[in-house]
């Protein structure tokens, strides 16, 4: 066949739109149903119909394999099924090096298809270049595109960096708001618990203050009748020693009311010596029989032989006393109480204070009474608070039991249940040693010196006491000089150091104490005994008595004169031996 026969029939081929209807003059004839021309896409490697033919070819088994075929160069035959699904036709193709695809399908062609791609080399140059144009359009589309949606991300990407930052602005000042506002709530929560705090103080300063004058007033109401009394003429000498009695009854109950509020303020100057806790225990027992009644039994059930601990014996004491009292009470009398004592190997928590650890006396006073009920139990150790009766409890003995406990470096717990019965317990730290003993010495007739010890260098600030006690010291036979300081003490024994066999001083004065005093005398003196008196001192609360004998005030005059000479002739003696010490 000429291959210029076919040039006009090619020609219709150079408009795109016409193609189709080009394309079946020619397959007509050629003497084939369909004419198809084919490309290689170079990116995929797979060939599809060349601009201008269907775009879209047959799927299925048959066309999947006409495809395959076609990526190698060469002709081929294989059977196709036809668009319509109708029949199945041969396909003749011829794929070129340069992966051009020439197929006509069905019907006898009349020319090989070796002449037929000769004859459409022009066609295939220009199928080739419009693809290649397409492409890069697609190209140059899809990265205008890329372009376009980069612009759109870059834009999206912006509009929420700034959104972020504005959320992170405001996220800044709300949390700056908040903590202003929780710094706020947190200072108005501290002053209105401060505020809360301050009037619970008045108010147990009130209750503490209105229960101190009330009990006050009652002793100096019989103080004051007595004195009135006493002054009437011609007054029996048998009601005379009724109200002087009275007196001095009063006031030594006056003495252990201070005594008990002391000891609740762990202000109480103490006298701590190693002790034997059952043996103490047994000793109290045996008095707390008569103070409970014969119609309460007394069980004493002692755990340990041998638990020493260092405290107040005579605060002890008195302590045992008192939890016994309010046993008693609560058993109207009649009962059982069991005295415990026992080793434990920690202080548990008590109150909501934490625990401590070491080893602890525990002394438990057990009744078998009307128990106390629990919105009550964080008020018994509160001074003057108590549920008994008018007349019948000053609310002073458990706190006596509280103050002394913390002050000995313990604690005291409470287990109750109505109905069935309380018991507390007593926690002192256990120690190691012996007794403590302080044998008075013995005084050899042959040293004594009528006149030693009669000179007394008397420290204090208050007038009135001074005066006092000058005046009872003078009346039992003692020469005394008044110092209202302990500058001025210390001034009147350096200028005359051998005219004082003793000093006899308060403890709370304006400048230096009485404590200090002592010390600085002991330094410079120091064989010039000190005694120290007083009714309340922190220092001793806190620090002890540095080894000074002590007068509590209100003192008796007796006792203050048996001090004041047992001091002064164990001083004496002291000094006679290291003269003689052969005698």
């Amino acid at each position: 066949m000429d291959p210029a026969a076919l040039f006009p029939l090619l020609n219709a081929f150079a408009v795109p739109s016409a193609r189709r209807e080009a394309a079946s003059q020619l397959a007509a004839h050629l003497g084939a149903e369909v004419f198809l021309m084919l490309l290689r896409d170079q990116t995929t490697g797979r060939s599809r119909p060349a601009p201008g033919f269907p775009q879209t070819l047959p799927g299925g088994p048959t066309w999947r394999h006409f495809l395959a075929r076609c990526a190698e160069p060469g002709e081929f035959a294989c059977n196709v099924v036809l668009p319509d699904q109708s029949r199945t036709v041969l396909a003749r193709a011829l794929t070129s090096v340069d992966g051009v695809t020439l197929a006509l399908l069905g019907g006898e062609p009349r020319v090989p298809l070796g002449e037929v791609a000769a004859a459409c080399s022009l066609l295939i140059a220009l199928l080739q270049a419009e693809n290649a144009a397409m492409e890069a359009h697609g190209h140059a589309s899809a990265a205008e595109e890329a372009t376009r949606r980069t612009t759109e991300l870059a834009r999206a990407l912006d509009a929420a960096r700034a959104e972020l930052a504005s959320k992170a602005t405001q996220l800044r000042q709300l949390n700056a708001t908040l903590e202003q506002r929780i710094a706020e709530e947190i200072e108005e929560r501290m002053k209105a618990e401060a505020a809360l705090r301050q009037a619970q103080k008045m108010e147990a300063i009130g209750q503490l203050t209105g229960g101190v004058a009330h009990d006050f007033n009652n002793l100096l109401t019989i103080i004051k009748s007595s004195t009135d009394l006493l002054r009437r003429p011609g007054l029996a000498e048998e009601r005379r020693s009724r109200y002087v009695d009275a007196i001095a009854n009063t006031v030594d109950r006056a003495a252990k009311l201070t005594g008990q509020l002391l000891a609740f303020a762990r202000r109480q100057a103490l006298k701590p010596e190693v002790f034997d806790v059952p043996d103490r225990v047994g000793a109290v027992a045996d008095m707390l029989r008569s103070i409970v009644g014969s119609r309460i039994q007394i069980v004493v059930d002692i755990a340990c032989e041998s638990c020493f601990a260092e405290a107040d014996v005579a605060q002890f004491e008195t302590a045992l006393i008192n939890m016994a009292v309010n046993a008693r009470d609560a058993m109207n009398g009649e009962g059982t109480l069991t005295v415990r004592v026992a080793i434990t190997s920690e202080m548990p928590p008590v109150r909501r204070h934490a625990g401590s650890q070491g080893r602890f006396v525990a002394v438990s006073l057990a009744d078998t009474g009307s128990g106390i009920p629990p919105d009550k139990i964080g008020q018994i150790f509160e001074p003057f608070f108590t549920t008994k009766e008018v007349g019948k409890g000053t609310g002073l003995g458990l706190s006596q039991v509280f103050g002394f406990a913390k002050q000995s470096g313990g604690d005291v717990d409470v287990e109750s249940e109505v109905g069935h019965g309380t018991a507390f317990t007593l926690y002192l730290r256990q120690v190691d040693g012996e007794l403590s003993e302080e044998p008075a010495a013995p005084i050899d007739e042959g040293v004594q010196d009528t006149t030693y010890g009669r000179r007394v260098l008397v420290v204090e600030d208050n007038l009135s006491v001074g005066r006092f006690s000058t005046q009872i010291l003078q009346d039992l036979g003692y020469k005394t000089t008044w110092a209202t300081n302990a500058d001025e003490a210390l001034k009147l024994l350096e200028e005359a150091p051998r005219d004082f066999d003793i000093v006899f001083s308060d403890v709370m004065m304006p400048g230096r104490s009485g404590v200090e005093l002592g010390q600085e005398i002991k330094r410079r003196y120091p064989g010039l005994p000190v005694v120290l008196t007083s009714g309340y001192s922190e220092v001793l609360a806190n620090q002890g008595r540095h080894g000074f004998e002590l007068v509590h005030k209100p003192y008796a005059v007796d006792e203050l004169s048996r001090v004041l000479r047992r001091v002064a002739q164990a001083a004496h003696q002291r000094v006679h031996k290291r003269r003689n010490p052969h005698n």
